[in-house]
């Protein structure tokens, strides 16, 4: 007998990430790296690893008494794509990336942090999905919750397109072996600020894309390591441990509000539901 090919192992163990359906809460924060998932877990009351394949490095806890899971997704769409098709095959639908940063506006400063409403789709992994023309944005809830986070914790933070690039040196214009470098390179970083984009980054534009596609959430936050117009840089570890907080914090926000739609019969937020 021909069985259909899947990439799914024996009773639905994920090809990549090793995890099965049961072992994923609904709502997940997404690192690139998997060490920055410890450091997530960490502003949680508990949490335990689930499973640690490749570079997909997959938790499950409680966050302020919310069911919250994180998983790495490394760097760059094609790993990004694995990791949160995998993590819905497993029940996930609210996906909420956690990174850093370059800024690209010179009021942004290393160690603020930046809340994508939406990315530039300078990245090819989900061209595979569906047309260029098609766009990548984050979820409104998801947004707001974020905003909403940062406020209560007092962070500093801007909202703005995110610039979601495949090649972290040619595509960021950062320095490449030889001083190779394309004509069109020159202008990159003063056409994004000028178009008032606000960071490079590598993979907002395949989380919102496919959870716009699957009928998902998606966000993102992530916190200024460097800014590529005034040439500031930090290695600050608090901006990364404030970032996490505010995305864990987000979450929290997220589940009561969707306890307040269900409970009114809702299927989106709006103002008046809140009060």
């Amino acid at each position: 007998m021909t069985q259909e090919h899947t990439p799914i192992h024996p009773g639905g163990k994920q090809m990549h990430l090793h995890t099965k359906p049961g072992e994923v809460a609904r709502y997940v924060l997404m690192p690139g790296d998997p060490a920055r998932v410890g450091t997530i877990g960490e502003c949680w009351d508990r949490f335990d690893e689930v499973a640690h394949h490749r570079e997909f490095r997959t938790i499950r806890g409680l966050s302020g008494g919310t069911d919250i899971s994180a998983c790495s997704h490394g760097v760059g769409g094609p790993s990004t794509d694995i990791a949160l098709t995998e993590l819905s095959n497993c029940g996930a639908d609210t996906f909420i990336r956690v990174g850093s940063c370059a800024a690209l506006q010179p009021e942004m400063k290393p160690g603020d942090l930046i809340i994508a409403t939406g990315a530039l789709r300078l990245t090819g992994t989900v061209d595979a999905y569906v047309d260029k023309s098609y766009p990548a944005v984050a979820n409104y809830e998801c947004v707001l919750a974020l905003i909403e986070a940062a406020e209560e914790m007092g962070e500093t933070y801007h909202t703005g397109l995110a610039a979601s690039v495949d090649s972290f040196y040619a595509g960021e214009i950062n320095p490449m072996p030889g001083d190779f470098r394309q004509s069109h390179m020159d202008t990159v970083l003063d056409d994004l600020r000028r178009a008032k984009v606000a960071n490079f980054e590598m993979e907002a534009a395949t989380i919102f894309t496919l959870c716009q596609l699957f009928g998902y959430r998606g966000g993102m936050i992530c916190f200024v390591g460097a800014n590529r117009v005034t040439k500031e840089r930090s290695e600050d570890p608090e901006a990364t441990k404030r970032c996490c907080a505010v995305a864990s914090r987000a979450v929290q926000i997220l589940a009561g509000w969707d306890e307040k739609k269900k409970a009114a019969g809702k299927a989106l937020l709006y103002p008046s539901l809140l009060s």
